[in-house]
Parts: structure tokens; sequence; C-alpha cells
């Protein structure tokens, strides 16, 4: 066992793990944060997405240990005082979940992915910046929509850049 630290949604943890347990298990059966989800095992799904230190990561391909000292956020910490998050309200208003498994990496890699461009995201860029995250369901159409919409709000409103779809 190891002994490790993590800020997890703004509260520092600290708790004893196996070396080999990976960060997705830490987060849902050590601390009970179980809108991670477990997909794949493989980061092939993109359903265990969480940030670590801000950056999108696929928490079933990461050690907890290797989460030592850092911070990480999980889907529990989008919505504050019953406020929804601006992508949680957008994915609500385009309709970009179904079943919603794919849901919380989904908003995760997107808050990522907003908060690292420079200004709202375009159509084609959402989609790459998605491609590691997998839907069954929705078809991608709606998530890109309210990835789209939830861009150009909190970027300050100002209008999508132009880009052409692809792949995702």
């Amino acid at each position: 066992m190891r002994q490790i630290s993590v800020t997890v949604n703004g509260t520092r943890r600290e708790a004893d793990v196996e070396p080999r347990q990976l960060l997705v298990y830490f987060l849902r059966e050590t601390l009970g944060l179980t809108g991670t989800n477990v997909g794949c095992d493989t980061s092939t799904c993109g359903s265990c997405t969480v940030l670590l230190d801000g950056q999108s990561v696929k928490s079933c391909t990461m050690l907890a240990v290797q989460a030592d000292g850092h911070e990480v956020t999980t889907i529990e910490a989008m919505a504050t005082n019953g406020e929804l998050h601006p992508i949680q309200r957008a994915f609500h208003e385009h309709h970009g979940l179904q079943c919603g498994y794919c849901t919380p990496g989904m908003i995760m890699a997107a808050d990522s992915l907003i908060r690292e461009a420079a200004g709202p995201l375009s159509e084609a860029e959402v989609r790459i910046g998605l491609e590691g995250n997998l839907c069954r369901c929705t078809g991608y159409q709606n998530i890109v929509q309210a990835v789209m919409a939830a861009s150009q709000e909190m970027q300050g409103g100002v209008k999508a850049r132009a880009g052409k779809g692809g792949g995702s």
C-alpha cells in the first residue's frame, strides 16, 4: 500500500492505495465519486475522462499513485450551488445525450478543450477535440452542437470560427 494525497474537486483527500490501482477505481470505489464511468479500461471510449491539473485524462489508463500531489476534477464538481455548468446546460438544451453513459467523459473533455481554445470552437475543432470519446447513441451531431454552444458562451459570446465537420 502507498499513501497518496490528491485534491479532488477542491478537497484534499488522503488514502492508502495499491500501487496498481487505476485512478478511475480510486475515484469510484475509494472516494465514492461514481459520476466517472468505466467503459473499457483501455482508453478507447473516454467515459472515464477527468481533469488532472485542468487537462483531460482518461482515468482508466492512469494509476492513482500518479495523481499524488495533483488536482483532479470530476463531473461531480461541474454544477455549483444547484446551477448547471454551461457545458452541462448546453448538453441539455441541445439534446447532446441519450443514455448518458458517455456524457460525464464528454463534458470533462469538452471543458478542457474549450478552456484551451483561443476562442469559440468550430465544428471541425470540436469533432477533432472529442475524437477520443465515443458515444454509441447520439450520432455526435447534438454533442458537437452542444459543445459549440457552450464554447461560444464560455468564450464571451463571440461567434464560433468557421470550419467544416470531420470524423467522429
